[in-house]
């Protein structure tokens, strides 16, 4: 892969640059959006690789300064256009934006989990956008979601895979013991791309193999069927309860659950993770 950056300056005099990372995967595009002082550029330059620094420093730079073990974990979101239906007056996608603040948040307050959880986000909807690649929690901007288009979960899927591919790279490299890494999916809808089978028998796989654990969460009017075949047998697909609180609950539960493993002596082993009831249904169907 390889990156651009485009600086642009906003109404407010600051320069916002927006990193754009090609991947070999020409239906993936990541996006970051970082603000730097415009003073370090000239407005209207191309910076390419390098300024990547700028932005999140390397991953050498990140471990020696920060050598403690990570907990990664990936975000699936679905951002198609059926998350913006109205449900009373709320709307998924809105619920999905607060929910990432609160989560950033929340992890950002306990200092044990702030250290070693390192967080990205992946959308899917008109396509498969990587908004935040796996960094820690300082540099995890939440950000607006705009919701388009169909739901190619099974892209999303294969794209959070290459995404730990290359982390648990990186952590190997530079000598930084890592937690099982999370991928966490929320959708309305199921899977309408093509090949989606493949994806979620790689993603089996690699837990079968404890290379990850994978969760399904549900939103009405979630198709409960189809995701208990993309969610793995072990843990089966469970369901949003509502969007009035629900949301919020969901988000302080992952935030809950990842300091609770950040605070485990084991990289690979069981944990006792809070209960779901408040939030969620297990799929029966």
């Amino acid at each position: 892969m390889y990156r651009e950056i485009y600086p642009h300056m906003s109404e407010e005099g600051k320069c916002h640059f927006l990193l754009f990372t090609k991947h070999l995967n020409p239906r993936v595009t990541v996006c970051f959006i970082s603000e730097l002082r415009y003073s370090r550029f000239q407005q209207g330059d191309r910076m390419s690789e390098g300024i990547d620094g700028d932005l999140i420093p390397s991953a050498d730079v990140l471990f020696a300064e920060n050598p403690e073990q990570r907990c990664p974990c990936v975000l699936l979101l679905d951002v198609s256009g059926s998350m913006t239906r109205d449900a009373n007056g709320m709307r998924a996608i809105d619920q999905l934006s607060d929910g990432l603040k609160l989560f950033k948040e929340a992890i950002a307050a306990d200092s044990v989990a702030n250290q070693r959880v390192e967080v990205a986000v992946v959308t899917f909807g008109e396509t498969v956008t990587v908004l935040q690649e796996l960094a820690p929690v300082e540099y995890f901007k939440p950000q607006e979601l705009v919701a388009s288009g169909l739901t190619p979960m099974g892209q999303a899927i294969e794209c959070a895979l290459e995404l730990l591919d290359t982390r648990k790279k990186m952590y190997k490299e530079n000598g930084v013991p890592y937690y099982r890494p999370w991928v966490f999916l929320i959708t309305d809808g199921e899977p309408t791309d093509s090949g989606w089978e493949e994806a979620v028998r790689r993603i089996h796989m690699a837990e079968n193999e404890n290379g990850l654990i994978f969760f399904v969460v549900g939103v009405e009017p979630a198709n409960m069927e189809k995701l208990s075949m993309v969610a793995h047998p072990s843990r089966p697909a469970v369901k949003l309860k509502d969007l009035k609180n629900s949301f919020a609950e969901m988000f302080q539960w992952l935030s809950s659950s990842m300091s609770v493993v950040s605070r485990s002596a084991e990289t690979g082993g069981q944990i006792a993770l809070p209960p779901i009831t408040g939030w969620a249904n297990v799929a029966t169907s």
